[in-house]
């Protein structure tokens, strides 16, 4: 599809309203991950009925990945990345959401906010009922232990952001707080790194499809850059505690919203 016919088809009340839903998904992604989950269902929303699953999840990836990209390279700078976490982290990240990428034209787009609202409703449960958990950086493994078990949460949650994509960011970030012991920011910090990889597998999959709406996908990228430095920096200043307070507002919040779209496909 021509570059301009992508915009011309949308409203200009639609494209304001997709540009701040990807500023906001930008702050929220580097606060805590989700992002996504404002982002993918403003465009399921904001896109023609008839546009594909693959190219609402590539044009998704396109402006994600601009927005992680920066949020990433505001961590690193600094909280230093941990380098037997990362590599197996985002190694397997990398394959993982290849492999989903790859099969996610055959999920329906009537599934996706069914099956994300599930794992939200899990993870949050778990997160609010442990009040201490991940407010303390105490990792619990090292050696082949510590790799094995990071590269697991690589290649997993790798898998369902090719596939699916919301809320890969939270899932990074609770996998890592509950296996391997780490606090709210730094498994942020990891999170970020891994998120950029899958991003970058993920949208590389679609590009070669010509699933990808690049313009939009571009226009979006910006202001999600805007919104996932900011909140990068607002994470750094105020630590694990601030984290995991937005972090369950976030879920809460975001699960509520696929409830009701849920409830509207069953309707």
């Amino acid at each position: 599809m021509p570059l301009l016919d992508q915009l011309t088809q949308l409203s200009t009340l639609t494209l304001v309203l997709l540009i701040g839903a990807a500023f906001l998904a930008g702050w929220v992604d580097a606060v805590v991950g989700g992002g996504g989950l404002i982002q993918l269902p403003a465009l399921l929303t904001g896109l023609p009925a008839e546009t594909s699953t693959g190219t609402v999840l590539g044009t998704n990836k396109f402006a994600s990945a601009a927005g992680t990209a920066v949020s990433a390279a505001t961590y690193v700078r600094r909280v230093t990345p941990i380098a037997a976490t990362v590599i197996p982290l985002v190694i397997c990240a990398l394959a993982g959401s290849a492999a989903g990428a790859a099969l996610a034209t055959f999920i329906p787009r009537a599934w996706m906010s069914p099956i994300v609202l599930i794992a939200l409703i899990g993870v949050g449960t778990y997160t609010l009922l442990r009040p201490a958990m991940g407010l303390v950086h105490q990792p619990r493994h090292q050696g082949r232990s510590h790799v094995l078990r990071t590269g697991a949460i690589g290649g997993g949650v790798g898998f369902y952001d090719g596939i699916l994509g919301p809320g890969t960011g939270s899932f990074f970030i609770i996998a890592m707080v509950v296996v391997l012991g780490y606090g709210f920011l730094e498994a942020s910090v990891h999170a970020k790194l891994a998120n950029l990889t899958t991003n970058i597998g993920a949208l590389l999959v679609f590009g070669s499809q010509g699933e990808v709406w690049w313009l939009l996908g571009g226009v979006m990228a910006v202001a999600n850059v805007a919104g996932g430095y900011l909140g990068a920096r607002l994470a750094l200043k105020l630590g694990s505690g601030f984290v995991r307070i937005v972090f369950l507002l976030v879920l809460g919040a975001l699960a509520a919203r696929l409830a009701v779209d849920s409830l509207a496909l069953l309707g």
